[in-house]
């Protein structure tokens, strides 16, 4: 059963926890049972549910096929406790629920969950802080404009000084000195406006608050990376202990760079990496912080195969939010787990569990986890784990083209500001204009009728080629025509205009119809 689609915003777990209950309660199979010599009827056995649980929850793509039986036993076991399920004597509550022939049953009670409102003083805090940002001496006049789903921008800088009038001129100033408060600025503006234009939302208040937007985390992250795009970190305290370093470097090379010196036995592996797992499920928050969960999890939404590359590009600029210490943790992390998924010679480290769902099942919560506990927590974390590992790479780098439209603004915040009378500053930043986005419909229509037209060009070129002989061209029109018999036959309608490409009448043999009377054998003998 496919996802029937959750809108980004707040409470996004609760949400997804509504969807996934009401497609259980609706779709899962209700029977006949009978235990200990009695007759129950729509019921179903804990086995049964988590058969159909765990392909529901597979085929949804908020959830993806790296869902594991085991978690879905785990969140059936939470069905019971939040009474969406009952035994068969109408007993909930507990988490008394295993994988096998046990029965339950559906309560009559709702069960979905509230999604909380906004509380008022919240609500008046971001009226607060927007107002401050008004007041801001930069008025990025662009932030307050609804912005299309369509992500892909592009940039027309265009003449300031023709926008505002020539009677403006003599307010122009030269050149400005830029202060480090204005480049942090600039930088909050730019990330907030990438990341809106990317999820293609009208505001970002509901899943970031722009206060939680450090500008110096982004510049150190940016401009503090080794040869390989990883965070170097000038206070070593923050970083990994060096045993954890040499564990995680002896996992990620597996068995290149294992030191033959060091004594080893059988299992030694497994130790390594369980000393790496207990360090990192040690951490007193997740990698992704508690404060950046709701924004991470309305991008698991985007995590589909057509919104790939949409969903690359925020999660890019999310983790530039990060702290550095927490992104270089993520980066080693993540090259550690993806190089040993793909290590054919890696050693098995799990008795029932392949290395890649090793991977994922004990690194989940050490990325992702919501401060208060929330019943599909590990189902999400694992589905964010997961995207994080095949792309890796492109989303942990370092975006260049975010440090090119800064350089872009403080150029123009030099030498392009101006000053009103009795008003402040206001920086002299590029517009931007949104590709207009068409329906799926619009686009299928446009990609046919493109491609026909294509094909009926290389028609025409073929007719109009005159390096080739007569017999060539009859060949490659011969088979164009058994190719695309409707672009040819529109071309050529009827047999006279074919004929008239080559100068030649066409030809039509007359029917040779000779009707002969049969021979008449006389029976007798």
């Amino acid at each position: 059963m496919e996802s029937r689609g959750v809108t980004p915003g707040p409470y996004r777990a609760t949400k997804l926890w509504n969807e996934v209950t009401t497609c259980f309660r609706a779709g899962m199979p209700l029977r006949k049972h009978r235990q200990h010599f009695k007759k129950h009827g729509s019921c179903f056995t804990a086995c049964e549910a988590a058969d159909w649980l765990c392909e529901l929850l597979r085929s949804n793509s908020n959830f993806g096929p790296e869902v594991t039986r085991q978690q879905t036993v785990q969140l059936l076991r939470k069905f019971l406790k939040n009474h969406v399920i009952e035994d068969i004597k109408g007993r909930w509550g507990s988490e008394n629920l295993d994988d096998n022939n046990q029965l339950f049953r559906f309560p009559t009670t709702s069960p979905l969950k509230t999604v909380p409102r906004h509380h008022p003083e919240l609500r008046k805090s971001n009226l607060e802080n927007s107002s401050k940002e008004k007041e801001s001496i930069f008025k990025l006049r662009y932030l307050t404009r609804r912005t299309p789903k369509k992500h892909v921008f592009q940039e027309n800088t265009e003449n300031i000084r023709s926008e505002i009038g020539d009677e403006n001129k003599e307010n122009i100033v030269e050149e400005r000195e830029v202060s480090q408060e204005d480049i942090e600025e600039i930088w909050r503006h730019i990330i907030l406006m990438h990341l809106q234009t990317i999820l293609g939302m009208p505001s970002l208040e509901e899943i970031l608050d722009p206060a939680q937007v450090i500008p110096q985390y982004i510049i150190y992250n940016m401009t503090n990376t080794s040869k390989h795009g990883v965070v170097v970190l000038q206070n070593k305290e923050d970083d990994l202990p060096h045993w954890v370093l040499s564990a995680m470097k002896c996992l990620a090379n597996w068995p290149r760079n294992n030191d033959l010196s060091q004594p080893t036995y059988a299992g030694f592996e497994r130790d390594v990496f369980r000393t790496i797992a207990d360090y990192f499920q040690d951490l007193p928050e997740p990698l992704l912080t508690f404060e950046y969960y709701e924004l991470f999890v309305n991008i698991l939404g985007l995590l589909q195969p057509h919104l790939e590359r949409v969903a690359i590009d925020a999660l890019q600029i999310c983790c530039l939010l990060l702290p550095p210490p927490n992104r270089r943790k993520l980066q080693l992390l993540m090259r550690m787990i993806a190089r040993m998924s793909q290590n054919v010679d890696m050693p098995k480290l799990h008795d029932a569990m392949g290395t890649r769902s090793l991977m994922i099942q004990t690194f989940s919560r050490c990325v992702l986890r919501c401060a208060e506990e929330i019943d599909l927590d590990e189902l999400l974390a694992t589905r964010l784990v997961s995207f994080l590992m095949d792309h890796h790479q492109e989303i942990l780098q370092v975006p260049s083209h975010l440090q090119a439209a800064v350089e872009k603004h403080l150029d123009y915040l030099r030498k392009g500001h101006i000053t009103y009378p009795g008003d402040e500053l206001i920086a002299a930043l590029p517009t931007y204009s949104y590709c207009k986005q068409i329906s799926t419909q619009e686009f299928d229509e446009q990609k046919v009728s493109t491609s026909q037209a294509a094909i009926a060009e290389l028609l025409e070129n073929i007719i109009k080629d005159r390096n080739l002989s007569l017999k060539e061209k009859k060949k490659k029109l011969k088979q164009f025509q058994k190719e695309y018999p409707a672009i040819y036959q529109t071309r050529f309608p009827t047999t006279e205009s074919e004929a008239a490409l080559f100068g030649d009448k066409p030809t039509i043999k007359q029917p040779m119809l000779i009707l002969r009377k049969p021979k008449l054998r006389s029976l007798r003998y």
